[in-house]
């Protein structure tokens, strides 16, 4: 079931970049492009906790039966290997569009807060700038969520802020994370996501065919020790994007990429 939420969120900033590479010419603008091929992880790097960029020794980014699945199988227990696989070019103004599901249950040792919960990172970071135990990479994360017996009330497509800042009403806010008005699914079912970005001046979360967050101008939190590490200041208008991995299984599918003009 999905709500329409009860107001679109806004946010007001300035303009400088992310320090990183220029964006690498792709197809044409405009036009819907698979990213993933069902087959391998071509196009897409892995960067886990305290692994060098493009280790990822227990597999937990994978292929199977066609799907991108985040999955911990081949380990016993969490140990902290938050990571993320970054699609190998930096976009700036784009769509994004996949399904998502999550599958069996939470690997032993995840925190509470992982249960059910993957998300897109995205205005990232270039993930070869990461430090290699920091678990997640300055940008916006744009969180999906699931529902069981015991969280039978969440929603999906929040935004939360790891080295970032948004401005609510006009506002500033350090609240890491803002939930939208979407009820989030139960595991196993899929669940139709998209992410429209347009630089620093406006994202749209979209789920099922529904808006369910709005949000412009995205900016650096000066205060944090990364930020502050490779001198970054100023709106966040371009950057990686990355799916999650926190401790539960979710799988991927139907990954299309479309860069606007």
């Amino acid at each position: 079931m999905v709500l329409k939420p009860i107001a679109s969120i806004l946010v007001a900033g300035g303009l400088i970049a992310c320090t990183s590479t220029q964006p690498t010419e792709g197809p044409a603008s405009n036009e819907w492009v698979s990213i993933f091929d069902g087959q391998s992880l071509t196009g897409w790097t892995p960067k886990l906790n305290n692994q060098n960029l493009g280790d990822d020794p227990a597999r937990i980014f994978r292929v199977e039966e066609g799907e991108l699945r985040v999955t911990y199988g081949d380990m016993t227990e969490f140990d902290n290997a938050f990571g993320h696989l970054f699609f190998d070019e930096e976009v700036s103004d784009y769509r994004l569009r996949f399904e998502y599901r999550f599958f069996e249950t939470q690997k032993s040792g995840g925190p509470k807060w992982a249960f059910m919960n993957s998300g897109v990172m995205y205005h990232a970071q270039a993930p070869g700038s990461m430090r290699l135990d920091q678990p997640f990479p300055i940008s916006i994360e744009a969180q999906l969520l699931g529902t069981s017996e015991d969280t039978p009330a969440r929603t999906t497509a929040n935004i939360c802020t790891p080295g970032t800042h948004i401005v609510l009403a006009g506002e500033l806010t350090k609240q890491h994370c803002v939930n939208s008005q979407t009820l989030a699914a139960p595991a196993g079912a899929w669940v139709s996501f998209e992410l429209e970005v347009h630089g620093s001046r406006l994202t749209r979360l979209i789920i099922d065919g529904d808006e369910a967050f709005a949000l412009t101008d995205p900016q650096f939190d000066t205060t944090d020790p990364d930020v502050a590490r490779l001198q970054l200041e100023g709106p966040v208008q371009t950057g990686y994007f990355a799916l999650q991995a926190e401790s539960h299984p979710v799988a991927f599918r139907n990954i299309e990429l479309m860069r606007l003009n």
